[in-house]
């Protein structure tokens, strides 16, 4: 059997042994099977480009197509994944995902930007200080609390009295791990 008969062969210990063999010569069919009807498939095409020692870029542009996907299952794996294979490119779609009407895909989403690091900082104060949506300025907040990018200050101080709870709660954390506000004391 072909690798890619393994990754689609729906028994799950075949196909997570296959996810990583995957090469670029396969990519022809993840891409069918990202714009097939099976979910099983559209997941593990997902699963392998994650794990596959494929080049970033069309891995990435896979990924960042499959963060439309109507399965809220395909989604997560889509950012998941996107975390895993960290590129500047995926900083703007990770940013739409911060708005995924699940929580669970936003919150993949702010941990995605956190393995993308610097690169996703201007993009997360830009949401922090602007976004209309809580949620995304709370996804932003966390991002940029766990970033540790001193370039954040600025927005999480200015987010201090932001009318969201859960923004202020993510502004003071992050405020706290940049170690603004403590007190040194000397012996």
């Amino acid at each position: 059997m072909s690798v890619l008969d393994e990754l689609f062969s729906g028994d799950d210990e075949r196909a997570y042994a296959a996810a990583s063999l995957v090469t670029a010569d396969d990519l022809p069919a993840l891409r069918a099977a990202l714009a097939g009807e099976d979910p099983n498939r559209r997941w593990w095409a997902v699963a392998a480009l994650a794990a596959a020692s494929i080049p970033n870029e069309p891995a990435t542009e896979l990924l960042t197509d499959a963060l439309r996907d109507a399965d809220v299952d395909i989604r997560a794996a889509a950012v998941h994944s996107l975390g895993w294979r960290p590129a500047s490119e995926a900083v703007s779609p990770l940013m739409r995902a911060l708005a995924d009407p699940s929580d669970y895909v936003d919150r993949l989403a702010a941990d995605a930007l956190i393995h993308i690091g610097r690169p996703a900082v201007p993009d997360l104060i830009d949401a922090l200080m602007h976004d209309p949506q809580p949620r995304v300025r709370a996804g932003a907040a966390r991002a940029l609390a766990y970033s540790g990018d001193p370039a954040a200050i600025p927005a999480l101080f200015g987010a201090l009295e932001d009318e969201s709870l859960l923004v202020q709660h993510w502004v003071e954390e992050g405020l706290d791990k940049l170690g603004v506000g403590q007190v040194y004391f000397t012996a």
